[in-house]
């Protein structure tokens, strides 16, 4: 397979795409917003655009990606070295005001998505593109691949009734759009009025690809996705945002591993859950009983048990019905030390964490009525979404 060149890269080596840009420019970017000599885009903006580059915003985690939690917002900066400002837009707003975007006339858009519904830097985008819809300034998204490719979709639609910054549109959890398609799919079928948006495409990007057939270097896109691997197992580990159980953070494997003080993992995987793996038909991945100790988040400084997700077949690995398992598992093997997370949760104060997380309240039922694997299938109603997606697909 070829290297892949994302938008980022398009841009800084095109000098006819560099001249489509005539007035100031803004950059909402992040720690993987590089180009393939690691380069960040805000030095090559700095390179690019000399004072025509204005303005700089952060996402969820910051600009720099040093916030670890969910709630925990970012405060506006003037930053000391391109000495411009960095507007948060997961602050007291996580929309920009109308002072933020003045004198704007091209918004770049340089942020690496997970592939998973439950992340919000497609959110923050969405969010972005409604707030210009009548505005003359241009969104201009610098595309980059999806880490857990572009063909497989898996999961529930999000429910409308449960819609937040984890799920704003009724996408599946693992929706198969770069962050460049989720532009098009909301511009052509949720946005009620359109925003001026191009989209700069990767080149030798493929549907098929993961990220480590891209070639491309991985830098954490938040705090606890060290590894590409764990964009694989997010999917699965996320739900457990929900719950009062451990996703790993505060460990070097976070939302690769779930555990709980109270629970003896290799009893549990070898007299339970090896077994009722086996029985799902589910492919693809190895479940390890573990010991581990996370130093803050959840049981900070409590040993817990639990078990890792290790991804052996990623063209048959389901992580979705994954998670749904091990969740339906834990619940009932944990009994009493099983909770279900409350309220608040991404300044939701009224609906359950996890049913935001599901985008939908049955998923939690069907853990707690211990209903049957094959269940899942009656979730996942996706002929018209994948209609959807072959109608925006750009590559």
């Amino acid at each position: 397979m070829m290297k892949v060149y994302t938008g980022l890269d398009v841009l800084v080596n095109d000098k006819e795409v560099q001249k489509e840009f005539k007035g100031n420019v803004a950059l909402l970017c992040h720690n993987a917003s590089i180009d393939y000599t690691f380069t960040h885009a805000a030095l090559r903006f700095k390179e690019l655009f000399g004072s025509r580059f204005v303005k700089l915003f952060g996402p969820q985690h910051g600009f720099a990606t040093d916030v670890q939690d969910n709630m925990v917002e970012t405060n506006h900066i003037t930053h000391p070295y391109f000495n411009i400002p960095v507007y948060s837009l997961y602050s007291e707003t996580r929309i920009p005001t109308d002072d933020m975007l003045d004198g704007i006339d091209h918004l770049f858009v340089d942020l690496q998505d997970v592939g998973c519904r439950m992340y919000t830097y497609i959110y923050t985008l969405t969010l972005l593109l409604e707030k210009c819809s009548n505005k003359d300034i241009q969104i201009v998204v610098l595309d980059r691949p999806n880490p857990i490719n572009g063909i497989d979709v898996e999961g529930n639609v999000l429910d409308l009734e449960f819609e937040s910054f984890i799920g704003r549109h009724p996408i599946p959890v693992r929706h198969a759009m770069t962050i460049g398609e989720v532009a098009l799919m909301h511009q052509k079928f949720w946005a009620k009025e359109k925003a001026q948006l191009k989209v700069i495409k990767m080149q030798h990007w493929q549907r098929n690809m993961c990220f480590e057939d891209t070639k491309l270097p991985w830098l954490l896109p938040s705090p606890n996705l060290a590894r590409a691997e764990s964009a694989f197992t997010f999917p699965a580990t996320v739900l457990f945002e929900g719950t009062i159980l451990s996703e790993g953070r505060g460990t070097t494997q976070s939302l690769e591993i779930v555990g709980h003080p109270k629970m003896e993992p290799f009893s549990f995987y070898e007299n339970h859950l090896s077994q009722v793996v086996n029985k799902s038909k589910l492919k693809g991945f190895t479940l390890r009983p573990i010991t581990f100790l996370p130093t803050f988040q959840k049981h900070a400084n409590q040993v817990c048990g639990g078990v890792q997700i290790h991804v052996t077949n990623k063209s048959t690995y389901k992580p979705w019905r994954v998670g749904q398992l091990l969740m339906r598992e834990l619940f009932h093997y944990l009994g009493e030390d099983f909770k279900w997370k409350k309220p608040p949760y991404e300044y939701n104060y009224t609906q359950k964490p996890i049913d935001i997380i599901n985008g939908t309240d049955k998923l939690r039922h069907w853990v707690e009525n211990n209903e049957s694997i094959e269940m899942l299938d009656s979730f996942e109603n996706l002929k018209d979404y994948k209609l959807q997606l072959d109608e925006i697909k750009i590559y």
